[in-house]
């Protein structure tokens, strides 16, 4: 139901960040200057997650700002054609849309090179917060990109202490991309400078190896970032599936095998089937065996959405998803 404009209701899930458009080469495995064509496809971690929430059947809502410019209003209407409200969306008439050019490895991995000085999401203030909209969120998600700039940064810290005054559960994928930041150690530093805020944190094995300066991906190295208020630290480790810890229990639950054409969106998949669970029943976090239903799940989901190229036409609905686990 809608409060003054705004989405409401328990199940709520808000999705805050940037939003953009990646440009992917037409031929895989090339590089950039190799490539002969491009195909845009809508991107940015926070929004993904959004989409992949609302295609499940959940409610979602994403809080950033895009450029007052032809890609901006094509990204505002893929959310809503993708039932994610636009309550929480600012146009900026000053700054364009951010742009990434992605190469598609070989091996479907991924290398960046982006077009952002500055981009419309950076330039986000504290006093445009659609407040009455964050508070009313269940599951408040976000990375740490919006953490590189001011004002962004300001207003992302803001959004994160509302949420938390307002009852909501802190969700964190730090969705590391190097190249944005000044420094790889500025990285570090402020990825970790809210690490501790959050009550679910999702790393991926490149992620915790980076974070920790470790070179092992283990049970030893994942719990140098757990830290004693989390509820559930996850880290994901592609075609080996993913690790969980919580206060009580930890363990790995096996991936799914898939024919991988690209990667992109796969972790923003797997934390929007995550946190769709939980907003429903948030018991999952205490009681391993319903977790672990869950993660394969969420597994189930990433796996199928490295099946097709572009992360939003590849995030798959629940029926899609049952279909690989009772297939498998």
């Amino acid at each position: 139901m809608a409060v003054n404009g705004v989405v409401s209701g328990k199940s709520l899930i808000v999705s805050f960040g940037e939003m953009l458009i990646d440009f992917v080469p037409t031929v895989s495995g090339v590089s950039l200057a190799e490539a002969p064509g491009f195909l845009k496809a809508p991107g940015g971690a926070p929004a993904n997650v959004a989409i992949a929430v609302a295609r499940l059947g959940g409610k979602a809502s994403f809080v950033g700002k895009l450029g007052d410019d032809e890609f901006g209003r094509m990204l505002a209407d893929i959310l809503k054609q993708n039932g994610v409200s636009d309550d929480g969306i600012l146009f900026d008439q000053g700054a364009r849309t951010a742009l990434a050019f992605v190469t598609l490895r070989a091996d479907g991995e991924r290398e960046f090179m982006f077009y952002r000085n500055p981009s419309a999401d950076m330039l986000l203030k504290p006093e445009e917060l659609n407040l009455d909209l964050i508070r009313s969120a269940k599951v408040f998600h976000y990375g740490s990109i919006s953490l590189i700039v001011e004002p962004c940064r300001s207003a992302h810290l803001k959004a994160m202490e509302v949420a938390k005054e307002a009852g909501a559960l802190l969700s964190y994928d730090p969705n590391l991309r190097l190249p944005l930041w000044p420094s790889a150690d500025e990285a570090r530093k402020q990825i970790l400078s809210i690490w501790d805020k959050a009550d679910i944190v999702k790393v991926s094995d490149v992620e915790l190896e980076f974070l920790t300066g470790s070179d092992k991906v283990d049970d030893e190295t994942a719990m140098k970032l757990w830290r004693p208020n989390f509820t559930l630290l996850l880290v994901t480790l592609g075609e080996k599936g993913s690790l969980y810890y919580t206060k009580n229990f930890h363990g790995a639950v096996d991936a799914f095998h898939v024919n991988t054409v690209d990667t992109t969106g796969a972790g923003d998949s797997f934390v929007g089937a995550l946190l769709c669970k939980i907003v429903h029943d948030p018991s999952i976090l205490e009681d391993e065996s319903k977790l672990r239903e869950v993660l394969r799940f969420a597994n189930a989901c990433g796996a199928i959405t490295t099946t097709k190229k572009g992360a939003i036409p590849a995030l798959p609905t629940e029926a899609e998803a049952l279909a690989l686990i009772n297939g498998a």
